[in-house]
């Protein structure tokens, strides 16, 4: 059937070393980044990357995700296929002559049927991109109707045609003895032998030989050079994916002649650089992105697309030695604008969404530690922030004698090691904000009214230092964070119930970094115990409260994973199960605060807070409940702005403390 293989092989070893050359220039680049270990656990890597590669399970819940998973699957079956079809032009017949006939037939069902399920897929696609093309396809470097995506598709319906004609061609000609194993290439062998070219079946059989040879090494050699490269890296990027919530960020060594943070590619590791090359361009992140979604400068899908026109365009110099590459942060194409790097709230919602398990979050906070740590250069509101923290360890700047003002009306001991078995740790906006005080002192009555053993640090209590982290600045968080271990340590803390989930996240899993090794509670999960045990007895269901529905927060839930505790709390508390938001659980939306943007201004777009508040109130309901002081404040004020009057903000623990009453 191949007219000169010599041709053939001379083409194919051409092929397969310009595609190993071209992989491992790509490839190459990646190890200028930083040294990270992504060894540990192969057992699970190799689970993982089943689930989320293989399995395609985080696809197939996103729009049109169905369709690429069929694409994938018939890509990795025709994978085999194609291996065959290479072999052949050497070795003719390959499979017939080594496999049982019955699994050989089999197997020429399955590609047939199988090269018609991605033709099909294909045709579909192309009708997406010409006529239904979503938003998130049309960016600053690429549109729905880009000459790659098109060529891309083209290589895959012409390898199905090529298929199904060579197929077609050879049953036509009587050469394939296993025609009835080939249905969809015996639709085309009937076709050509009805045609005006049937006494050319010779010479077409041929044809299709070479056009699907052709375009297999073209589209082979094509792929280290288009954005879907991410066909070689995304099964490996979802090996080497965080075995860990990304709810902490790595340690820095603050010593003389050390920098800080990420300035130039060469800064990040070679995993945020092969996260560069695996993104798929699906769009998904910037749809659940809070500050993309509000028209923020911020895009998540830009941020990855940019650190690989970077490192494709300052990478060879430095693997040449010359250290003058472009900086990561400023304008220009492969350049991330800082106005993008402080929209982000650090929710988190990126990285749940992304079907290849890019970090997006975590890159952006090491850019924020560069620009804090190393250039001064940060939005001016946060110079407050900062002087507060580093003055009276909280972001109001408020005295430390303050903090226990709230104790007024009731009698709150302090911890004592050996003696009480809890501590509550009442964070700031716990002791500060006057809302937030109503909910500390409802969850200190319910402790009381439970019997539990608990007390304070008192003014000895400082912030925990998890805003500073997010926005960059670490060398105040690990100030901060080593005193805070030292004084828990000093008075013999081994339990902790926190009220603010950032509190919580930055106890449990920041702390571990400085060797503090404890149990940290939320009081969700607290408050659902006493309930579950009948530790806490209520004497009414809570039932004044009008309709009711729960916000999850990010630090809590896809940060942390805690989604049924504050459900079963309110649903303990008032008989009933609480109303979900349209986003819930780990595809919730962010309330805006989160990254330290609780202490600055949106000035761009919309707020976020109001995108939220108008979904939770689009069910009209009587109670929105929450389960952190920041998702608090952030529905109070947007009820405010939009003038909301008959729609409350409860805390899960006021809705409990309500129960108590007689």
């Amino acid at each position: 059937m191949i007219p000169n293989t010599t041709l053939f092989a001379s083409l194919l070893i051409a092929s397969v070393v310009l595609f190993t050359w071209n992989c491992y220039r790509r490839y190459a680049l990646v190890s200028i980044g930083q040294a990270e270990d992504r060894s540990q656990q192969l057992g699970r890597r190799f689970r993982d990357m089943f689930v989320y590669a293989l399995a395609q399970t985080r696809v197939v819940k996103g729009s049109f995700g169905i369709n690429h998973a069929f694409i994938f699957w018939s890509f990795l079956m025709l994978l085999v296929a194609n291996v065959e079809f290479l072999i052949s032009g050497f070795v003719p017949a390959l499979f017939s002559r080594f496999l049982p006939e019955s699994v050989h037939h089999v197997l020429l069902l399955v590609f047939d049927l199988v090269s018609l399920l991605a033709l099909v897929c294909v045709v579909l696609a192309v009708v997406r991109r010409l006529f239904f093309a979503p938003a998130y396809l049309e960016t600053s470097y690429s549109s729905a109707r880009s000459r790659e995506a098109f060529l891309i598709l083209s290589f895959i319906a012409v390898l199905m045609l090529a298929y199904f004609g060579l197929h077609g061609a050879q049953i036509a000609m009587g050469r394939e003895a296993a025609g009835f194993w080939l249905p969809v290439s015996g639709v085309f062998a009937k076709a050509l032998a009805a045609s005006p070219f049937n006494s050319s079946l010779e010479a077409m059989a041929a044809g299709f030989w070479w056009i699907h040879a052709l375009v297999l090494l073209a589209f082979m050699n094509y792929l280290p050079y288009s954005k879907h490269m991410h066909i070689l890296t995304a099964i490996p990027n979802c090996f080497f994916a965080s075995l860990e919530k990304p709810n902490t960020q790595p340690r820095e060594a603050f010593e003389r002649g050390n920098t800080y943070g990420v300035e130039s590619v060469k800064d990040f590791t070679w995993k945020d650089l092969f996260d560069s090359f695996s993104c798929t361009e699906c769009g998904r992140c910037q749809n659940a992105c809070p500050a993309h979604t509000t028209d923020k400068p911020l895009n998540p899908r830009q941020v990855i697309h940019d650190i690989k026109v970077n490192l494709l365009k300052n990478g060879p110099r430095l693997q040449a030695g010359d250290t003058s590459a472009e900086k990561m942060v400023g304008e220009g194409y492969g350049r991330i604008l800082p106005e993008a790097i402080w929209a982000c709230t650090t929710c988190g919602a990126c990285l749940q969404a992304c079907p290849v398990m890019i970090e997006h979050m975590p890159k952006i906070v090491k850019l924020r530690r560069h620009l804090v740590q190393m250039e001064a250069e940060f939005p001016e509101e946060l110079l407050n922030l900062f002087e507060n923290m580093e003055q009276r360890s909280n972001p109001w700047g408020i005295a430390p004698g303050e903090r226990t003002k709230w104790t007024s009306t009731m009698d709150v001991k302090t911890f004592e090691a050996g003696k009480t078995e809890y501590l509550l740790y009442v964070g700031c906006a716990g002791a500060f904000d006057s809302r937030q005080k109503h909910v500390t002192v409802a969850l200190a009555t319910i402790l009381d009214v439970a019997g539990v053993s608990w007390g304070i640090l008192g003014k000895e209590e400082k912030c925990c230092g998890d805003s500073l982290r997010r926005l960059g600045n670490e060398f105040v968080f690990d100030r901060m964070a080593k005193d805070n271990v030292a004084l828990l340590k000093e008075k013999g803390v081994t339990k902790i119930i926190t009220q603010c989930p950032h509190c919580f996240t930055t106890l449990k899993n920041d702390y571990r970094q400085y060797g503090l090794e404890l149990e940290v509670i939320h009081h969700s999960e607290f408050l659902q115990g006493l309930l579950s045990s009948g530790t806490l007895r209520l004497n009414r269901q809570v039932s004044d409260l009008g309709a009711l529905v729960f916000h999850d927060s990010c630090y809590l839930g896809r940060h942390n994973d805690v989604y049924e505790a504050p459900r079963l709390v309110l649903a303990a508390a008032t008989g009933s199960v609480p109303g979900e938001l349209e986003r819930n659980r780990d595809n919730s939306f962010c309330c805006g605060a989160g990254g330290g943007r609780m202490w600055m201004e949106e000035h761009e777009g919309s707020r976020i807070n109001l995108n939220r508040v108008k979904e939770a109130i689009s069910s009209k309901p009587g109670t929105i409940c929450v389960s952190c002081p920041y998702c608090l404040t952030m529905f109070e004020d947007g009820l405010k702005d939009l003038q909301v009057g008959n729609t409350k903000v409860r805390d899960i623990a006021e809705v409990v403390a309500e129960g108590m009453r007689p």
